[in-house]
Formats: C-alpha cells, sequence, structure tokens
C-alpha cells in the first residue's frame, strides 16, 4: 500500500507542476502564439498535450521508483529532480507567460543540462528510472531547437 501512495503522490507532485504550467500557458495558445511566424518544423498543436502528458507520467514514474530505493544517493538525485521540473515550468512562465523568448532559449539550455543531470543521478540508483527520461530529454531539445528559430523569427 506504501509503495502505490508513494507512486499517487508522485504522480501528483508532477501533474501539479503540469497543471500550473499548463494554466499560464492556456492563455497565450490562442492569443500570442497563433501570431508568432514558426518554422516549418513547429509540430500541429494537438500533439502537445499527449506527449507532454506521456512525458509527465514516465516523469513521475521514473521519480517514484528512485524514490522507492534505499540509500543516500536517492536524496540527490530527487534533488536534480525537483530542480529540472521547477525550470520545466519556469520555462512555460518565460515563452508563454512573459512573451519572452529569448531568456525562455536560454532557460530551456539550463533546463536541459538540469534533465542530464538528473538522468545521470537516476540512472546511478535504477536504470530504467535513467532511461525513463531519454524521452523528456529529447522532447525538450527539440523544443530548444524549436524555441531557437521561433526567436529567430521573430
Amino acid at each position: 500500500m506504501r509503495k502505490f501512495t508513494s507512486l499517487l503522490l508522485s504522480l501528483a507532485l508532477t501533474f501539479a507542476v503540469a497543471a500550473i504550467g499548463g494554466w499560464v500557458t492556456a492563455g497565450s495558445v490562442s492569443t500570442w502564439y497563433p501570431t508568432l511566424v514558426k518554422p516549418s518544423f513547429n509540430p500541429p498543436d494537438w500533439i502537445f498535450g499527449p506527449v507532454w502528458t506521456a512525458l509527465y507520467a514516465s516523469m513521475a514514474v521514473a521519480a517514484w521508483r528512485v524514490w522507492s530505493r534505499l540509500g543516500t544517493l536517492r536524496h540527490r538525485a530527487l534533488a536534480f529532480y525537483g530542480v529540472q521540473l521547477a525550470l520545466n515550468l519556469l520555462w512555460s512562465v518565460l515563452f508563454f507567460g512573459a512573451h519572452q523568448i529569448g531568456w525562455a532559449l536560454i532557460e530551456i539550455a539550463v533546463l536541459l543540462a538540469a534533465i542530464a543531470g538528473t538522468m545521470i543521478a537516476f540512472w546511478r540508483i535504477d536504470r530504467l528510472a535513467g532511461l525513463a527520461l531519454v524521452p523528456y530529454g529529447a522532447w525538450v531539445a527539440f523544443a530548444g531547437v524549436l524555441n531557437a528559430a521561433i526567436w529567430r523569427l521573430n
């Protein structure tokens, strides 16, 4: 029962951050974002919701797997996780909330470093948890390229 409860807590925390990011993003998605010039490789708007839902779920499960392991390394790994989760939210605030495309681009580079640190820390404790973050890292790297292209075009 304890493992199930901790999994629910991990999902709740991760999706709470996602919900705040979604709230920050919601207003700009239908007003400001459509006015931006976007590159040809910009995905259709409908893809972002399902992709982010899957990524947040895999992040939460990975964090839960690390939390479930004994040892002192898990505290450091979960600290990395918390930092990258906060940086994930900050990107939404900068890009969609404040419309600061250039600052968001700088921030996403920091976010990618934090994700890499989290992947390494998770890998050392639970290889599956580390691997579970690879799609997230790849998507954020793509988002960084997209962010750079939007910044350049606007």
